[in-house]
């Protein structure tokens, strides 16, 4: 019966683990930390459930507490872009909820996660009221900005290779996604639905990676054992994709 509810039908007040993921809650006084923990709700997604999607209003600001989003928009042409992948500790929307302005971009579950949301009224009185939580948007602000122009690059890149480096880089974002920590938690499916690319050549690719000591491939998911390869190594030129 509750796959049949929707996203928001199934939100719920966090348990005080999914509180202690949440990354900026920390950052606030005693009086706002309150407030926001009583606003707080969370909702746990089946693998293709939508967050937002293009067109609706904004009414929640959204974060990952556990699993993997993808967050992509459909060109003129019907073509599908995907911005980033949002991972475990990553808030995303801020822009968004800042102006109040319907989203330009959906975001979806690729496998079972858990996804928790403080209202737009809420995200609006800690901006009013909290220092700490306004320098924590504005780092999102900052970080999201660097995370798009890259993503415009990946997009344009025809090296399979370099494709998957920097996309994976993106993921380890310490700023944008703290959760991740050492370990990202990926298939190589969920990979290709990030990247654009098939199963297989995504498979290659970590591979060459592997081999080169930027990753370590580990059960259940990747390791990241050079961060700054993987954002700036330079691939040969390949003319398969």
């Amino acid at each position: 019966m509750s796959t049949d509810l929707t996203l928001h039908q199934r939100r719920r007040t966090p348990t005080p683990d999914e509180l202690r993921g949440i990354p900026w809650l920390r950052l606030l006084q005693p009086e706002e930390r309150a407030r926001a923990v009583a606003e707080l709700l969370v909702g746990d997604a089946a693998a293709g459930d939508y967050v937002c999607r293009v067109g609706r209003p904004v009414t929640y600001w959204f974060g990952v507490v556990e699993g993997l989003l993808k967050m992509s928009a459909d060109n003129a042409q019907g073509m599908t872009m995907t911005f980033s992948g949002v991972p475990c500790g990553g808030w995303f929307g801020e822009g968004t909820a800042l102006k109040r302005e319907p989203y330009r971009y959906n975001v979806q579950a690729l496998r079972k996660s858990v996804v928790a949301g403080l209202s737009v009224t809420s995200f609006h009185w800690l901006l009013d009221h909290s220092i700490g939580f306004n320098r924590f948007v504005m780092n999102q602000l900052n970080e999201r900005l660097g995370q798009f122009i890259a993503a415009r690059e990946i997009d344009r890149m025809n090296n399979p290779d370099a494709r998957v480096a920097r996309s994976l880089a993106a993921l380890f974002n310490p700023v944008l996604y703290p959760g991740v920590g050492e370990i990202l938690r990926i298939t190589q499916q969920e990979m290709a639905y990030l990247v654009g690319l098939s199963r297989q050549r995504v498979n290659e690719a970590l591979a060459n990676l592997q081999a080169q000591g930027t990753i370590r491939v580990e059960y259940g998911g990747l390791r990241v054992l050079d961060l700054a390869a993987l954002r700036s190594s330079i691939f040969p030129d390949k003319k398969d994709i």
